[in-house]
């Protein structure tokens, strides 16, 4: 997005605390430059793909190709995210070119989740307490993460308790069917891509899954998500 003030930071990314981002970001200005962190993003995310997957990894222009489709319709109102990357050169190389487009078409999704969580009346401590229950998480365990406080999180949950979406320690059924429609609606925003793709999403998903395995495999991608602690916990 550039160089761009902490509270517009904050405002896309959307769940992170900005009492926290404002005065990290203006840090981080005073120490280097949007245009030097982009070329080290982009230099540090390519090299582990090469590292890990090779510099012509198996179906790697059927996937750049399918992955340019995917990414032709999307349109850039009301998705930061995904329009700071537009903004960007596309790497020259073709694993680099794919690692774009791929990014492209993972910041449209999340910039279509937050469209959908704020459009349903939530905010960011309000959707971070019910996705953590949603994933099958204790309230706190992730969303404390981004930066907010007991505080901030006392006066969330009360707030969703009120409503009769939460217990003090799980999800109503009106609770999971609020959070569900949100992951739906997310999903609906999607169409154009889907549409663009039509029968060969599939194909897609089959090339790309195991460069996915590889890469965690290999540490490509480092630390868990929300779902591998889900998982860890129900062990």
């Amino acid at each position: 997005m550039g160089q761009v003030p902490g509270e517009v930071v904050a405002a896309a990314f959307a769940v992170f605390n900005p009492e926290i981002v404002v005065p990290c970001v203006q840090l981080g200005w005073s120490r280097t430059d949007a245009a030097t962190i982009c070329a080290a993003r982009d230099d540090g995310a390519i090299a582990q793909l090469r590292r890990l997957l090779g510099d012509e990894p198996t179906a790697l222009q059927r996937v750049d190709e399918l992955l340019a489709r995917a990414v032709a319709p999307l349109r850039p109102e009301g998705r930061p995210l995904f329009a700071g990357l537009l903004s960007l050169a596309m790497p020259a190389a073709r694993l680099g070119a794919m690692w774009r487009r791929g990014d492209m078409l993972r910041e449209y999704r999340g910039d279509s989740h937050t469209a959908a969580w704020i459009s349903a009346g939530f905010d960011a401590t309000e959707i971070g307490l019910l996705s953590e229950l949603y994933w099958g998480l204790p309230m706190r365990s992730y969303s404390r993460t981004r930066g907010w406080t007991a505080a901030q999180f006392d006066a969330a949950h009360d707030r969703l308790r009120a409503r009769g979406l939460v217990t003090d320690v799980d999800l109503t059924d009106a609770g999971r069917a609020a959070r569900e429609a949100i992951e739906m609606h997310t999903d609906q925003q999607m169409a154009p891509a889907l549409d663009a793709l039509g029968d060969d999403a599939d194909e897609l998903c089959a090339l790309m899954e195991p460069w996915g395995a590889t890469v965690r495999a290999g540490f490509g991608y480092l630390g868990s998500g929300p779902h591998d602690l889900a998982s860890a916990a129900r062990r």
